[in-house]
């Protein structure tokens, strides 16, 4: 353990641990899809008792203890202030795409990139027109603008009123 040798690997991906509880919770969580730890207010599952324990603090309690020193943003989790830190007061874009020279703040932006722009895939369909887009909250802007007529932004110096702040 201290040595830093990691010698139980898991026989489906290239994962290693130095004891064996870990590698048998990958196993179950990972590969076959376990969560045996579920929230008794909204039913969403967990594959460790401790990330149940963090939901319900954050989630049902409202508990944000993480806040930080520059804009007092409040995060559930550590981890997650520090993301917030990185990513939006010192401007690092750590997630780089392999396909191109687009970098981004967080695994999750970087991989709706990859699958929107790469991969071309769309998977939010108006169900009005049947538009669709890479992104939710494209789907959202595109149904408040077309559909509704909802025009937010109004232009400073005359009476227009536009869908987007860049038209």
């Amino acid at each position: 353990v201290h040595e830093g040798k990691k010698p139980f690997q898991c026989n489906i991906c290239s994962a290693s641990f130095a004891i064996k509880a870990p590698l048998k919770r990958h196993i179950a969580s990972v590969h076959e899809g376990k969560k045996p730890f579920q929230c008794n207010i909204c039913s969403t599952s967990f594959t460790q008792n401790s990330h149940l324990k963090k939901h319900i603090a954050s989630v049902h309690e409202g508990k944000k203890p993480f806040q930080c020193n520059i804009c007092s943003a409040c995060f559930a989790q550590n981890e997650h202030l520090k993301r917030h830190v990185a990513s939006v007061h010192e401007k690092k874009k750590c997630f780089q795409c392999s396909n191109c020279d687009s970098s981004f703040s967080g695994k999750d932006k970087l991989k709706n990139h990859i699958a929107s722009v790469h991969e071309g895939k769309k998977p939010f369909q108006c169900n009005i027109c049947n538009a669709s887009f890479a992104q939710n909250a494209q789907m959202k802007r595109h149904m408040k603008s077309v559909h509704e007529g909802k025009k937010s932004f109004k232009c400073n110096n005359c009476e227009s009123s536009f869908s987007r702040k860049d038209k």
